[in-house]
């Protein structure tokens, strides 16, 4: 490498070849660098986790902030992420929220402002939290963490808006729990396209409902977020195929909505503590 090109951002891992909507994650090794002024045109959220020094140019000059593991950034969409030098080469976890998304669950507030306020040095054991839980599914699901992704990108936003906005959001707490009909409605929307790479927002789609409103309200009447009631269905489903001889672990794998095979073994075994192979031995 010449002394003219920039130092390598090694990505570790990306969501963008996964189809996430809404939402998307970047871990990456961070170099000792500068990096330009540029806008990202999402809110970027920045997880450190390791100890580094940064210094932005802010208001024509240099900041230093000090982070510690854990530590959080945070920059809306509507401005620039400044120019930034990095001390030391550090390890983060980098989500990129869209404004639709935050806009779209803002639009349920009672006070629908969407505007964020910079945050370049905070701790927020929450987005902590989701970050590194949306990193571990990528990590075992691949593309089978779409459902995952986009029911937290509504909960990421939730908490956004409610912590972080120009003005302080009272989102509405829905209580009660679906009606019968639509919670009836859902369930026969899931089982009949568990075959499918499911979306929060299809199955809110299929009852007429907002994503948020929906994810609510379901898990009231079941005790599951969609993500985990879909995962459920899923395995059940597959119970009854691997009764089916005929049937091969691949083909069952598909036709419950894995797109990979050692993922489909990984929820079978939480679920059940055995593998799809030797549960079906032991019938």
């Amino acid at each position: 490498m010449s002394n003219n090109e920039p130092p390598e951002h090694l990505h570790l891992l990306s969501s963008f070849e996964a189809g996430w909507e809404g939402l998307n994650l970047l871990y990456e090794i961070e170099p000792r660098d500068e990096t330009p002024e540029m806008y990202m045109g999402r809110h970027f959220i920045v997880i450190a986790l390791d100890n580094f020094r940064a210094s932005y140019m802010l208001n024509e000059s240099w900041q230093q902030v000090d982070y510690a593991k854990g530590d959080i950034a945070i920059i809306p969409a509507s401005q620039p992420f400044p120019r930034t030098q990095i001390d030391r080469e550090v390890p983060l976890v980098e989500l990129f929220l869209e404004p639709a998304i935050l806009n779209r669950v803002a639009g349920e507030s009672v006070a629908a402002y969407t505007e964020l306020v910079p945050q370049w040095h905070i701790r927020d054991p929450l987005i902590q939290h989701m970050g590194l839980a949306l990193k571990a599914e990528l990590e075992a699901s691949g593309a089978d963490s779409r459902l995952y992704a986009e029911s937290m990108a509504t909960a990421l936003s939730v908490h956004l808006l409610r912590r972080y906005s120009v003005r302080q959001q009272q989102i509405k707490n829905y209580t009660g729990g679906l009606p019968k009909y639509r919670l009836r409605e859902a369930v026969n929307y899931i089982n009949e396209h568990l075959d499918h790479n499911l979306t929060l927002a299809e199955v809110a789609a299929s009852v007429q409902m907002s994503p948020h409103y929906f994810a609510s309200l379901f898990k009231q009447s079941t005790g599951l977020t969609p993500h985990q009631y879909v995962m459920k269905c899923r395995i059940d489903k597959a119970k009854q195929l691997l009764l089916k001889r005929e049937l091969t672990l691949v083909e069952i794998c598909h036709q419950v909505g894995f797109q990979s095979q050692s993922h489909f073994t990984r929820v079978f075994r939480e679920h059940t503590k055995t593998t799809p192979k030797v549960y079906r031995d032991a019938l």
